[in-house]
């Protein structure tokens, strides 16, 4: 085997160690340090079901669709100034005039 050793111990020395570690369901946690609370069944779940999810944006709801589109300056500052939410705003304004000029 290349490279330093790093462990002075013999192979059977280790295995010898690794048995003597008492089982996971042998241990009993007396309530003095949190820290040392095993997991709950609940609280391994939960670990799992967040290593699944994906990372990155959200899923969309989908019944909406990105398009570029390009709106008069004045417009677009007015909707703007209203802070967070203009997007949603506009989409708004843009459905009452449909309900209000229905296409033939």
């Amino acid at each position: 085997m290349s490279g330093s050793k790093t462990n002075a111990m013999k192979r059977k020395a280790v295995l010898e160690a690794v048995r003597a570690i008492p089982p996971a369901q042998d241990f009993v946690w007396d309530g003095s340090d949190e820290d040392d609370r095993p997991a709950a069944a609940v609280e391994l779940a939960a670990g799992i079901d967040a290593a699944r999810r994906k990372r990155g944006r959200p899923v969309g709801s989908g019944t909406k669709e990105q398009v570029a589109i390009r709106i008069d300056h004045d417009i677009l500052e007015a909707f703007r100034a209203g802070g967070p939410g203009w997007q949603t705003r506009m989409n708004d304004a843009l459905r009452e005039w449909v309900k209000k000029h229905p296409t033939p």
